[in-house]
């Protein structure tokens, strides 16, 4: 894989849009002090994902953006492109050109993409990762980090070293496969709590499940016990509505047959109730004498008063003759017709008779005027007619007296005969009448029975429909006995048996009802669900622990490679350490060697070196996650020629610069990256250990681009295309590059 090319567009200083091709092995860029060498070497650790704006001499996002000059605006996004060819796919996407782009607005919001496609941070730290490539490490050297190797703690040493091996995959592997097992693990928690929150309620379901099956075993009970009940009661019923039936044909042919008897007794005792009517009659002739008699009677009286009246009408008018004849009659004193009177009164003569005596005092009165005796004469001539009327009636009176006696006679003659015949009907109607009663009570009986069967029938029909809501319809599906011998086995059964059953049916729904095992169906179908759903649970805690468990066993695994490939790069580190170091110093002695540091607090570690103020990737991650526990770290041994030192602390700066430049560049040589940016590493060397590092990097250029920010002459002089950094008065950095063959050309 080799880079192509990098773009930047309002990166710092570069806020027009500048490129930079890298086309031969090692390109050198060049320029005065403060034009913007070093922002180019920024803009790969931006490019390629650093989170750490103190190493990109920043403090937040809008610091890398360009911030304009009195000549040219500020902007509001800075963005770098970074373009290679993947032919040989080493980056693991499927193009032969993989561009790489990020892109920083001034509200600190970043973007990534690859080839065009936004992406995560993640996925270009990973994508990376597989070709050895970080924001930082061995491969970008900025200026004043030349010795920071040397400046580092061993742990961080450690991270540098397995980054320069190319491990740092395995550290994102680790890293994910940590985090899958964390959430793996919370997972298992978070399943392990939803067991634990649904198993009360699924404890409970099963205890209504269990309810519900007793239930249906009662249920079940209840239907076979209905089956047995209905079909025995069915029979019953049949049988006592034939007997009825049977029963009932006898008395009431013999009741048709009374009642007609009956009728016809009563038709012939109606008949003979001439006797009665004779009776009535009978009496109402001996009223009728009764009172004709007493008309009679009332006539005689009537008669008696008339002849009275009429005797002394003739007296008073034979008297009153005699006054005309002899005057000296006239002179009859008053005394005497007062005692007259006074003797008819007390002989209680009726009213007329006084009436006659007032006509006579009147008369006696008028006659001795002259006129009464005229009147005399018609008054007994009135009273005669009356007497002759009254014997008239008196006679009629009594013919009809004879009449009746002769008719009452003859009816006592009858009634007499009819007498005997009225008292054998009557007998036979009432022995008529005692044997209706009979049947009419045999039949009461029988309704009275055939009402307790109607009722019976109702209890059978209720019961039917009871047993439907409580068991379903088939609790009223049983099979009826056709085998006249079994009906009748069953029909002398003793109905008390029936009876216990209608009791045990009772029981047994008394039971069910006090199971409350209403719902039934949902339930069930709840348990289901919910046991479903903690099988499934079950199965994903399973999983999930095997899953754990492939986790834990891959981390192990990564942790083992990693070791295993870690010690094998030490030692080809050390061999190339060695050669490079010995190249440097024309001899001596320099060594790795993997040591295990105290135990000792994440608060002691400190901030040592500026790379880590803000750690970034892996190497940050780790470093930051260390823990109270003791840790595999790099220690740096160097042994000077013809100088003895005891530490790294007595090195000079310029052996420093010579002993970080040997380690460097044998890291690269154990594992070369596609690039390697060394921004004035050979700041601190003299020319002749100039010439020893020109040397070094053509050796390093077989394998790796290289990038060199340099103002050493003896360094341009080894590379293939110079670029030159300029800045004008507008601020702006510009870049013009030349081939070095063309330079050389122009400098004779």
């Amino acid at each position: 894989m080799k880079l192509k090319s990098l773009e930047l567009v309002g990166f710092k200083s570069f806020a027009k849009k500048s490129e930079l091709n890298f086309t031969a092995p090692i390109t050198a860029i060049v320029g005065p002090n403060g034009s913007g060498k070093s922002n180019v070497a920024e803009a790969f650790r931006f490019v390629l994902g650093e989170q750490s704006f103190k190493s990109m001499r920043g403090k937040r996002g809008e610091d890398l953006i360009w911030n304009g000059t009195a000549k040219l605006p500020r902007q509001n996004r800075a963005a770098v492109k970074l373009i290679f060819d993947n032919s040989q796919k080493l980056l693991n996407i499927d193009f032969d050109e993989a561009i790489l782009e990020r892109v920083v607005h001034r509200d600190g919001v970043n973007e990534y993409s690859v080839n065009s496609s936004q992406v995560r941070l993640r996925d270009i730290l990973e994508l990376l990762a597989g070709a050895h490539i970080g924001p930082s490490g061995h491969h970008i050297i900025s200026q004043g980090e030349a010795d920071r190797v040397l400046n580092a703690n061993m742990k961080e040493r450690r991270l540098m070293i397995e980054d320069a091996l190319g491990l740092k995959i395995y550290h994102y592997k680790k890293q994910e496969s940590e985090r899958k097992l964390e959430k793996t693990n919370e997972n298992i928690k978070s399943v392990e709590s939803l067991r634990r929150e649904i198993a009360p309620h699924l404890k409970f379901l099963k205890k209504q499940v269990e309810k519900i099956a007793r239930a249906a075993e009662l249920r079940a009970k209840l239907v076979a016990l209905y089956h047995e009940y209905f079909r025995r009661e069915s029979v019953y019923i049949n049988r006592e509505r034939a007997e009825l039936a049977e029963e009932k044909k006898l008395p009431s042919e013999e009741l048709k047959k009374t009642e007609h008897d009956l009728a016809r007794a009563r038709q012939v005792l109606e008949n003979s109730q001439g006797a009665d009517k004779q009776s009535r009659e009978l009496l109402t002739i001996e009223e009728q004498l009764r009172t004709l008699r007493a008309r009679k009677d009332e006539l005689f009286r009537d008669l008696g008063q008339l002849e009275g009246e009429l005797s002394a009408e003739k007296r008073l008018f034979q008297r009153l003759e005699l006054e005309e004849k002899n005057e000296k009659h006239r002179t009859i004193a008053w005394r005497e017709v007062e005692k007259l009177a006074k003797e008819i009164e007390e002989q209680t003569i009726l009213e007329k008779i006084k009436e006659l005596v007032a006509n006579f005092l009147t008369l006696h009165r008028q006659t001795r005027d002259g006129t009464i005796l005229q009147e005399a004469g018609r008054a007994i001539e009135k009273i005669g007619k009356e007497k002759t009327s009254r014997e008239e009636a008196l006679k009629k009176e009594t013919v009809n007296e004879e009449k009746l006696l002769a008719k009452s006679a003859e009816l006592k003659v009858i009634m007499e005969k009819e007498k005997d015949e009225n008292r054998a009907a009557e007998r036979e109607v009432f022995r008529l009448m005692v044997a209706q009663n009979e049947m009419l009570g045999k039949l009461q009986m029988l309704r009275s029975r055939e009402e307790k069967l109607r009722a019976n029938e109702e209890e059978y029909k209720r019961e039917l429909s009871e047993a439907t809501a409580i068991a379903g319809v088939e609790a009223i599906h049983y099979e009826e006995i056709k085998d006249e011998v079994a009906r009748a086995q069953l029909a002398n059964e003793l109905h008390q048996e029936q009876t216990e059953r209608r009791r045990e049916l009772e029981k047994i729904k008394i039971r069910i009802e006090e199971m409350g095992a209403g719902g039934g169906g949902d339930i069930i179908k709840e348990h289901q669900e919910a046991g479903e759903r903690d099988a499934f649970l079950e199965r994903e805690i399973t999983d999930l622990e095997k899953t754990s468990q492939s986790l834990g066993e891959l981390v192990t695994e990564l942790d083992e490679k990693l070791m295993a490939e870690f010690k094998t790069g030490v030692e080809k580190i050390n061999a190339e350490f060695q050669k490079y170091f010995a190249m440097m110093f024309g001899g001596g002695e320099a060594s790795i060697e993997v040591i295990c540091e105290k135990k000792r607090k994440r608060a002691e570690l400190g901030e040592e070196a500026g790379l880590f103020d803000e750690p970034s990737g892996v190497a940050g991650l780790l470093a930051e996650a260390a823990e109270e526990k003791g840790e595999e770290g790099i220690d740096i041994r160097v042994n000077l020629p013809r100088k003895r030192i005891k530490g790294l602390d007595m090195l000079s700066g310029g052996e420093r610069a010579l002993t970080s430049i040997a380690l460097i560049f044998a890291v690269s040589q154990v594992n070369p990256p596609p690039f390697i940016i060394l921004d004035e590493t050979d700041a601190a060397l003299d020319e002749a250990n100039s010439r020893k590092y020109g040397d070094i990097i053509e050796e390093l250029a077989k394998k790796s681009q290289l990038i060199l920010i340099t103002h050493n002459r003896e360094t341009m002089s080894r590379a293939d295309v110079l670029y030159g950094v300029t800045m004008g008065v507008d601020g702006v950095s510009k870049l013009l590059s030349i081939q070095f063959a063309e330079a050389l050309e122009v400098t004779k």
